[in-house]
Formats: C-alpha cells, structure tokens, sequence
C-alpha cells in the first residue's frame, strides 16, 4: 500500500482526504506531550495564560523518548498508549491539533471531538521506537523542561511512519476490524510492518 505524505502544519483538506486504514508518512515538524505536559497546557489554558505553542494544524506525538547515546538525535521515541491522554484531548483539538500520534484506541468521546473538530488518530506500531527514531532529524525541548521526558519537544521528522485509525467521518479502523473478524470465517491480515 502506497503511503500518503503530509507536510506540517496540517490543514482541513489534509485531514479531509484521510480515512482509516490509511499508511500515512508525516513531514516537518510535530510535537511531542505525554500526561504531564497536557496537565500543563490545560492549567495555561484554564488560567487564560499564553500557550508555549500554538497548536493549529499542528500534530502531537504521545510519547517519552529516551536520551539519546553520543552522536544521536533522540533516543527510542517508541508510542504511549494514548487512552491515557482521553481526558485532555478535546481541548487539545479545540485548540486546533488536526492529527494526534499513539497507540491502541482511543474512547467515544475523542471519536466524537475528532468528528466534531475534523482530526484525525494516527497509530504507530508499539515496539518499534529504535525504528521510529530514525525518521527523527532533529529534537528540542521547547517547553517544561523540568518535566524530563515528558518535556514538549519539537521534533522535525522525515516520513515519520503512521496508520490512520480515527478519521474525520467518525469511523474506527480497531472497530471495524473487531466486527470483521467476528463476522469471518477468514483471517484479517496483519498490518504492514511500519518500515524506512
């Protein structure tokens, strides 16, 4: 399956020609945010402080990288499971993120706010961050460094590997291949293994 390149920021019609099961290949610059920093950016927002970043169009990347050995960029930038961002991903999208990169699925709720604010969910293949890494050229702390790895970084990636799990008409491909499955006497075949 041929990949779809999008550049960053991301806009309505990138968004809008995306649907699951997608391979998609980001180009650009994303940002990283794990639970810590999403506490952050609601406790700016809900205090009416500036932001460290403005989100519109831009893409949010769930994960804590390790520090990186001598001569590398990042360390493994491997996905954290992204139902642990549910609480904070609304106003995330409100904000104007138009696509957020995880694993595992995600809850009705940010299906809805996706729908509501045309986002999309995107999955990397969990087990992979040495792989991933390699797409990452560069990585700066940009915001709460005290938080360590869970510090927002700017990370300008290279066709940075991903699947589209959650589109903007609503539908998720985890569902879909659940309902599939149950309703075949055939197995699904794997996903293609997210390579350089």
């Amino acid at each position: 399956m041929e990949s779809i390149r999008l550049e960053t920021p991301l806009t309505d019609e990138d968004v809008a020609r995306l649907h699951i099961g997608d391979h998609v290949r980001f180009n650009g610059v994303i940002y990283t945010a794990r639970d810590a920093a999403h506490k952050r950016l609601i406790e700016l927002m809900q205090r009416g402080e500036p932001l460290p970043i403005d989100l519109r169009g831009q893409v949010l990347y769930y994960v804590g990288p390790t520090p990186p050995r001598p001569g590398q960029v990042i360390g493994s930038a491997g996905p954290t499971t992204a139902m642990r961002l549910d609480p904070y991903t609304p106003a995330m999208l409100e904000l104007g993120v138009k696509a957020i990169i995880g694993k595992g699925g995600r809850g009705p709720e940010v299906r809805e706010a996706l729908k509501r604010h045309r986002a999309v969910y995107c999955i990397a293949v969990g087990g992979t961050g040495a792989l991933l890494s390699q797409h990452i050229e560069s990585a700066e702390v940009i915001a709460f460094e005290d938080l360590g790895t869970e510090a927002i970084r700017r990370l300008l990636v290279r066709d940075f590997p991903a699947i589209v799990v959650n589109d903007i008409e609503g539908r998720d491909l985890l569902e879909e291949g659940r309902k599939q499955y149950r309703t075949s006497d055939r197995p699904i075949p794997a996903f293609r293994v997210l390579g350089g």
